[in-house]
């Protein structure tokens, strides 16, 4: 060997040692059991042949886990290994996407599995719901890999409102770093043990974990108190504009991923409360606003003018009611406006469905949600009408937005042989019963209750049950049952009333609950067959022999054959 190659070995060598150095560490560390993964989807105990999300996954952003807030992905099961039939469709979001405060019945991958298998006979339909409360776009980023890994046939998504405020966004104080780029890069090491091991020393040599368990005092508020910061962000602000790049960067990158991996997304606009909920946070009105308020229409120019000067929310507001109640069509200008200029951010800003809107493409499907719930009012206003407070749907405004998602499904001929289930159909069959519906109406009593509603958690008082449904609901408001306690009261008593069509429905949920229970999806193709929808039993009488059930062939190919007539 020359002196020249020998020089370059032992240079190459001297690169190699600082990599193979930090190598044996990480090595070590994992050998010694130090730090965690928390992946994004797991094996399901009950049975090997499912896999389910994970519901603590929000852990992986908390290294020191005394801090995490009060955010859970609601399992749900999906085959490990994908048929040659499947059909897998993954949906991302946050809370609006993930059906709050319904659960999963209410969310877009609830409303629109049951819907999609039976439009799609012969086919294993799973819609996979990754989507939960208080995240953003960093979120979405960062499941994309394991999503990919799936095999999806299509990934669709909901998001926006949480940019500012939710894990990770520039105005949470579950914010990473100021800087994008650092926040990534974090992301991207967050697994790794010595990366863990110097977050540690970092804590343990500075007054993070202090400051960190003083602030656990707020575990016990709801998510939306627990996430926001006590600083608002103005418009026309740098932090502002943080958000906006931030959203459109993230949001570039992960369609870019799943481009590259040949999935088709379909990402909708988002929509908010704009007619019946006033900002949250804005400059107070002036003595010579209100004299001036009272003088309209004449002062209209005068306030008009002083709006947007000074970029206040509140008065934009109150010149959105005037041309509300004069029938003008200034008001939805003033409306988005109010909106755009609320300084505390848990309803995105009108840039975000810009920013959406910008990346429609052949592989980039865009869903106007927001379009269709405002066909909801005759005068195009989204108000109470859809809405349960600042941005969560109602139930019939989550079916606006999954009955929006499939029709675009429908569209785009991503899947072929599409058999259509109507609009009433599918609203009759919605996978959600009375008592989810009371037990949502509680719980957005209880975060009504906190900030940023109120200054201070306020005492809730619930009106007494009307029926059994909302007892069995407030039940397990109350926690007093769980979810699967309160769905098989609810059975039993549907049963008693002899309301085949609810007895279908609640039990279907039940076996969606449970794959691994025979009998469960047993009960659920029976009914079905029962009812004449041969695709939909097949579906449950073929997870019943895969449970356990046995002699089944012959009943699942007969119903095959039905299903094609």
């Amino acid at each position: 060997m020359t002196t020249r190659s020998k020089t370059w070995l032992f240079r190459f060598i001297a690169i190699l040692i600082p990599f193979a150095f930090v190598g044996l560490i990480e090595l070590s560390l994992r050998l010694v059991g130090f730090g965690h993964s928390t992946p994004l989807f797991i094996p399901n105990p009950a049975h090997p042949d499912y896999l389910l999300t994970r519901p603590d996954v929000v852990k992986r952003y908390f290294p020191f886990q005394d801090n995490v807030p009060n955010v859970t992905l609601e399992p749900h099961f999906f085959l490990k290994d994908k048929p040659n039939n499947g059909v897998r469709i993954f949906v991302q979001g946050g809370s609006t996407a993930a059906g709050y405060p319904y659960g999963l019945g209410a969310s877009i991958a609830g409303m629109l599995e049951h819907r999609l298998r039976a439009s799609l006979p012969g086919k294993h339909v799973e819609v996979v719901n990754t989507a939960l409360s208080a995240v953003n776009s960093y979120t979405l980023l960062d499941f994309a890999d394991e999503i990919i890994a799936q095999q999806p046939d299509a990934v669709l998504i909901y998001a926006g409102h949480n940019e500012y405020l939710g894990l990770l966004g520039s105005g949470s104080r579950f914010a990473i770093a100021d800087s994008h780029a650092v926040t990534l890069l974090q992301l991207a090491l967050k697994d790794w043990r010595i990366y863990q091991l110097i977050q540690w020393l970092v804590a343990e040599l500075s007054s993070t974990t202090a400051d960190t368990k003083a602030s656990n005092g707020t575990s016990s508020r709801t998510v939306m108190a627990q996430v926001a910061q006590t600083q608002n962000i103005k418009y026309g602000t740098e932090a502002f504009a943080a958000g906006k790049t931030q959203f459109k960067d993230n949001l570039t990158l992960l369609l870019d991923k799943y481009q590259q991996a040949n999935i088709p997304v379909f990402i909708s606009t988002i929509a908010s409360n704009e007619k019946d909920f006033a900002p949250f946070v804005s400059a107070p009105l002036s003595a010579e606003h209100t004299k001036l308020l009272k003088e309209l229409p004449n002062s209209y120019a005068s306030l008009a003018k002083q709006a947007d000067t000074a970029t206040h929310a509140a008065l934009a507001y109150q010149l959105g009611q005037f041309c509300l109640a004069t029938r003008q069509t200034c008001a939805q200008a003033w409306f988005s406006k109010a909106r755009d200029y609320d300084a505390l951010r848990f309803r995105a800003p009108s840039h975000v469905n810009d920013i959406i809107r910008s990346f429609a493409d052949k592989q980039v499907f865009i869903v106007d949600s927001e379009a269709r719930l405002r066909g909801r009012d005759p005068q195009g206003f989204i108000g109470n009408n859809v809405m349960l407070e600042h941005l969560h749907p109602n139930v019939s405004g989550y079916f606006v937005i999954a009955n929006a998602f499939y029709d675009r499904l429908v569209e785009s001929e991503v899947f072929d042989n599409i058999r259509t289930i109507d609009v009433n159909t599918a609203w009759q069959r919605r996978p959600i019963i009375p008592a989810e519906e009371y037990a949502g109406f509680a719980d957005v009593q209880v975060l009504m209750s906190d900030y940023p509603f109120t200054d201070f958690p306020q005492p809730v008082k619930l009106p007494a049950p009307s029926n059994a449904d909302q007892h069995f609901g407030l039940l397990k408001h109350r926690k007093e049952l769980d979810w699967l306690g309160m769905m098989k009261q609810a059975q039993r008593y549907y049963i008693n009333q002899k309301d085949t069509q609810m007895v279908t429905k609640v039990t279907q949920i039940i076996a969606d609950a449970l794959p691994h229970d025979p009998m469960a999806n047993l009960k659920a193709g029976q009914y079905l067959a029962q009812a004449e929808r041969f695709a939909e039993a097949v579906y449950y009488y073929e997870r019943a022999q895969r449970a356990g059930a046995l002699q089944l062939e012959q009943t699942i190919a007969t119903l095959k054959t039905k299903s094609q007539m």
